[in-house]
């Protein structure tokens, strides 16, 4: 490429990289994707573990403890900032640092890690709205085996997914309601023939009973079509010339 001056100047490849380039770990910035990252795995360990821990245990299993005191201090700050993580002052202090307290993870349904907890966060819902194991397993990860003990004692209602058998939804459920049906009515009834929605009606009235109400497609069908006729508007223009009305009027009448 030549310079304004005529002389030569050597071009850098752009497909040969910068030497002597460490790529590491990217630093705790408080921007970009690093930071997000390392929160994830942040809130990933603290599920894990039953006990508070301190920031220190959080950058180190980060492996961020030789980050600056700035970076630390912005990552701490984050951290309390965020939904899913709980920052827990310390009590023996009447102000606290960015280097106090303890965390823990917060999680979607808070105090629920037993059967007997589950079913009073069923019991105390004001609506009919079930519970997302999803949700549930955010706090309690290990809570398949209690969901199918529930299940079966009849003390929760559960929808599960039809290709896994994976459990998604839960609702509460009455033991006292439950009634064992005797196999041999479970296969009557399974043999059952139920008719068909068009010709249900035919039946009932071929075995002389009146049914109940009439299959609304064969009304609809039946029912005559009536044309809706289009109302002719009559159309009402402002009169623009009154001083030609004297003119315009019908004077027919006075001829002889």
């Amino acid at each position: 490429m030549a310079a304004a001056n005529g002389s030569l100047t050597p071009r850098r490849d752009r497909d040969t990289p910068a030497a002597n380039i460490v790529y590491s770990q990217p630093a705790m910035t408080g921007t970009g994707d690093s930071v997000i990252s390392q929160m994830a795995y942040a809130v990933s360990w603290l599920r894990g573990k039953d006990e508070p821990q301190v920031y220190q245990a959080v950058l180190g299993y980060l492996s961020a403890t030789n980050r600056p005191d700035k970076e630390q201090e912005y990552f701490v700050e984050q951290m309390r900032r965020h939904p899913q993580i709980q920052w827990i002052p310390d009590p023996a202090l009447s102000e606290q640092t960015w280097r106090s307290g303890t965390y823990i993870h917060r999680p979607t349904i808070p105090n629920v890690r037993t059967k007997t907890q589950l079913l009073a966060h069923l019991q105390k819902k004001t609506d009919a709205s079930g519970v997302s194991v999803k949700d549930l397993k955010d706090g309690w990860p290990d809570c398949d085996a209690a969901i199918t003990e529930l299940e079966n004692e009849h003390r929760i209602l559960v929808i599960r997914a039809k290709k896994d058998g994976v459990a998604r939804m839960l609702w509460l459920d009455d033991a006292s309601l439950f009634h064992a049906v005797d196999p041999a009515l479970k296969v009557m009834w399974s043999r059952v023939e139920v008719p068909s929605v068009e010709n249900i009606v035919q039946r009932l009235v071929a075995a002389q009973q009146k049914p109940a109400s009439e299959d609304p497609r064969l009304k609809a069908l039946q029912a005559p079509k009536v044309e809706k006729k289009k109302k002719r508007v009559q159309r009402r223009g402002k009169s623009t010339n009154i001083h030609m009305e004297h003119l315009l009027k019908d004077y027919s009448h006075t001829k002889r």
